[in-house]
């Protein structure tokens, strides 16, 4: 009688159905992960150009003898933003400086800034609906920026300094 061997030569279905599985698993993480990186990517961005707006104001106000920049004046305007060095916020049409209070927590647009000279934040963080009041005996500029949150959800932050 000969002898009947058997080699095992590759994979089992069952192997490779885990394999398979383990690698959708690891691509699923990865698409969910990746979105919120580019969110959070994108809220920094906005964070630090928030500040860099808010710096050249203080520092057009400490090369003018404490005078803040006029919101009518777009030179000046221009100046500030320029001194800034933005590059998410890069269109000067959304940021908008004023020199009055009200509502200013919701811009419709995410990438719009709302800078108000001589102006407060109620809190540091406004919901939306909340209002920056003038007061110009605490904080010489109030900013009121827009950033992502998950599920599209969208959150006005106000800062001021």
């Amino acid at each position: 009688m000969s002898k009947l061997s058997k080699t095992n030569k590759g994979f089992t279905i069952i192997e490779v159905m885990i394999v398979l599985a383990i690698a959708g698993l690891i691509l699923l993480i990865v698409f969910l992960a990746v979105p919120a990186l580019q969110r959070n990517s994108r809220n920094t961005q906005r964070k630090n150009e928030v500040a860099a707006i808010v710096g050249a104001v203080q520092e057009f106000a400490n090369n003018n003898n404490g005078a803040l920049p006029d919101p009518s004046d777009s030179a000046q305007t221009d100046t500030v933003l320029d001194n800034a060095k933005r590059s998410y916020y890069t269109d000067n049409s959304k940021i908008a400086f004023s020199t009055s209070g009200g509502d200013a927590a919701g811009p419709d647009d995410i990438d719009a800034v709302f800078v108000v000279l001589e102006g407060q934040c109620i809190s540091p963080s406004a919901a939306p609906g909340d209002d920056i009041s003038q007061d110009g005996s605490t904080r010489s500029v109030a900013v009121v920026y827009t950033i992502e949150q998950g599920g599209g959800k969208k959150l006005d932050i106000c800062t001021d300094s």
